[in-house]
């Protein structure tokens, strides 16, 4: 299922590691980011509330 990469198989599966590394690192930023804002909210609407 793998193509032929000759002498460059090493550089090119590392660059696709890489790449999928990088990628599931800013998924994981992303999704913890917005439950951080999430709260941030949650606490703003919560003072919101009784200040209201």
């Amino acid at each position: 299922m793998l193509p032929d990469l000759g002498k460059y198989s090493d550089t090119v599966l590392s660059a696709y590691g890489a790449s999928l590394a990088l990628l599931g690192l800013l998924v994981v930023l992303t999704l913890w980011r917005g439950t951080r804002v999430r709260r941030e909210m949650d606490a703003l609407e919560q003072r919101m509330r009784k200040d209201g």
